[in-house]
């Protein structure tokens, strides 16, 4: 492919120096990112060499509008900027972990006196200890479930001073060892929550051995109440022990990676072994995927998930090898705290077999996934045709467009406007309104509002993509097969109205869902259709019903914190819509603001520090 002409210039520019590229498209959004110890000369291939490149590269080069390239000192750096730029930007081109901002992972507060054990999905370095990532919330509860039988950790908010009068029920059912009135006092309780996160990390056998020494010992002395928890807490712990699967003769720390794939997905399957057991797995699917070697997505996979990954054990089991093995060793020796990491591809041997049981896993989670997915997608086809016989449509409505509106005794109205295509809510292409023309609560104007708003919407993205080079803007350039309000026959009659005078009426389904008895109002038919209460079209109804609430009820919750906010600001003298601006673009928020001291308050632009005196006073 001869390179483009207008990225000549830019081309013979790029430094052979050590960074990190980013290709860019037309509209500016980022396609592409990788990494070179050369840019000039890795840059300047993918514009050179066609014959050479795969076909997922030569369509990202014709895609290719600009290129822009940071320059780092060496070559781990380079690769520790290129996975931080992967997870900003999620290029499309670029393998990537499905959904990975969304892994839950087990916090242990291990800075509080009496650390308390959540889920969470933020990593934050303030002295908690992280587990994890889980592949859902349902694994970490069901793993929690588990530990908290074994190590019945503190989940209620009372300051611990072992003085309290009584427990609460979760003491009384053993799901709490009881500080609070001092049945444990804290350095037990720290030393059970240690044994706890070594179980987590696969430590069984020692905290066993010391479980039993304790037990003993309680008994010699006649405590024997504390010896039958110890009993039972090592009875748990050895029921859970001997589920884990004795795999490898040898002690060392072995995550096993392996994967399988079909022709639009990819699932990678990690075996966690721990001092010779199988302490747990997970796998994880791949956005991406479809066009890429085996060895670009299981290198993608190694570097994005122990960027997240809470620990990084010794020797890391591959099914092949991998281009930047020896850059990605010095990675994760940093991220091991200078331990040595080996990535290791077994040629024989036990460690074989673990990767084929690795693979042979994923493939099942595939296969299952897949037919979980096609079973959804017989449900949404199940449900269209149903809904277009019911409605007596022409064909499938195959984009749904759903209005509601929120407001709260006439106060911060909005409306939503939800998106479904193909039975599936489409995220990207909802939108909200806030209500502009009306005053007080009159939800059917304000509907007819948010539909007028919407069609000018669709004749201004049609112009615009009837211009050279426009583009058609996928949420309004496109108008649904069926337009559903939430209301009775009133907003039925609005939204007919507006569809009459955009002359949009014989294009467009209208229908009309009340709350009541879930019943359907359509144009030219004054009984309601009620739809079988069993049946896909009703499911599918409700939901799209359910979903322009929840997010017409988001908004409008946005709106109220807003208007809140500027009233609170606005009441204090001298503070009018510019100066409430600047402090709210200083500081983010109100409390923000209270926090602040005087000096930090004069110092926002139109403040000063008398303003910022009255701004403390009055907040």
């Amino acid at each position: 492919m001869a390179s483009k002409a207008h990225l000549e210039p830019l081309l013979k520019g790029i430094p052979a120096k050590p960074g990190c590229y980013l290709m860019k498209g037309a509209d500016g959004q980022v396609l592409y990112v990788g990494k070179a110890v050369n840019l000039r000369s890795r840059v300047r291939s993918y514009f050179q060499h066609a014959a050479t490149l795969s076909s997922k590269t030569r369509e990202l080069v014709r895609r290719v509008e600009e290129v822009e390239w940071i320059v780092v000192g060496s070559e781990l750096e380079a690769l520790i900027l290129e996975m931080h730029l992967i997870k900003r930007h999620r290029p499309k081109y670029n393998v990537r972990l499905k959904d990975d901002k969304r892994y839950p992972y087990i916090r242990v507060h291990w800075s509080d006196p009496f650390p308390k054990v959540s889920v969470t999905r933020r990593v934050l370095d303030d002295g908690s200890r992280f587990f994890g990532p889980y592949t859902s919330v349902w694994a970490v509860h069901q793993t929690l479930d588990v530990l908290r039988k074994i190590f019945p950790y503190l989940t209620c908010d009372r300051v611990i001073t072992g003085q309290d009068p009584r427990a609460c029920l979760y003491y009384d059912i053993k799901l709490c060892a009881g500080p609070c009135i001092g049945a444990i006092d804290q350095a037990a309780y720290r030393a059970m929550i240690k044994d706890m996160m070594g179980f987590l990390e696969g430590k069984s056998e020692a905290i066993v051995t010391r479980l039993r020494e304790a037990m003993a010992r309680a008994a010699a002395e006649m405590r024997y109440e504390q010896a039958a928890l110890l009993r039972d807490q090592l009875a748990a712990i050895e029921k859970v022990v001997e589920g884990q699967r004795v795999v490898t003769r040898d002690r060392t720390d072995y995550d096993v990676i392996a994967f399988a794939r079909d022709e639009r997905e990819a699932c990678v399957q990690v075996f966690f072994i721990r001092r010779g057991k199988l302490i747990g797995r997970e796998y994880f699917l791949l956005d991406g995927a479809a066009q890429a070697e085996d060895r670009e997505l299981l290198e993608a996979f190694v570097k994005q998930f122990y960027a997240e990954a809470t620990h990084v054990p010794q020797a890391v089991l591959l099914p092949t090898d991998l281009e930047e093995a020896r850059i990605i060793e010095a990675w994760l020796r940093g991220r091991r705290g200078g331990r040595k990491v080996h990535l290791l591809v077994p040629r024989r041997g036990v460690k074989r077999e673990l990767l084929r049981m690795a693979a042979e896993n994923a493939a099942d989670t595939l296969a299952a996934l897949r037919a979980s997915w096609e079973a959804d997608r017989s449900k949404h086809v199940a449900a269209l045709v149903e809904l277009q016989q019911a409605l007596g449509l022409g064909r499938p409505p195959n984009r749904i467009e759903c209005y509601d509106i929120s407001n709260l005794q006439g106060t911060a109205a909005s409306g939503s406007m939800v998106v479904f295509e193909q039975g599936a809510p489409a995220k990207r292409l909802y939108r909200h309104f806030s209500i502009q023309r009306v005053e007080g609560q009159d939800d059917f104007a304000s509907m007819q509002e948010v539909l007028e708003r919407r069609l000018r919407r669709y004749r201004i993205a049609q112009q615009e993509a009837a211009k050279p080079g426009g583009k058609l803007d996928p949420a309004f350039g496109r108008l649904p097969d069926l337009l559903l309000v939430d209301g009775g026959v009133g907003q039925l009659n609005r939204a007919r109205a507006v569809l009459k005078r955009y002359e949009l009426e014989d294009k467009i389904a209208l229908a009309a869902l009340a709350k009541r008895h879930e019943e359907l109002y359509i144009v030219g038919r004054k009984e309601p259709i009620r739809l079988p209460r069993r049946s896909q079209a009703l499911f599918l109804v409700q939901r799209v019903r359910d979903e322009a609430h929840r997010f017409a009820l988001r908004h409008h919750h946005r709106l109220r914190r807003k208007t809140g906010l500027a009233s609170q600001l606005e009441a204090i003298e001298g503070i009018g819509p510019a100066k409430r601006k600047a402090l709210l673009q200083a500081f983010d928020s109100v409390e923000a603001i209270q926090a602040a001291d005087i000096q930090a308050l004069a110092q926002v632009k139109g403040i000063g520090p008398r303003l910022a005196q009255r701004i403390k006073a009055g907040l």
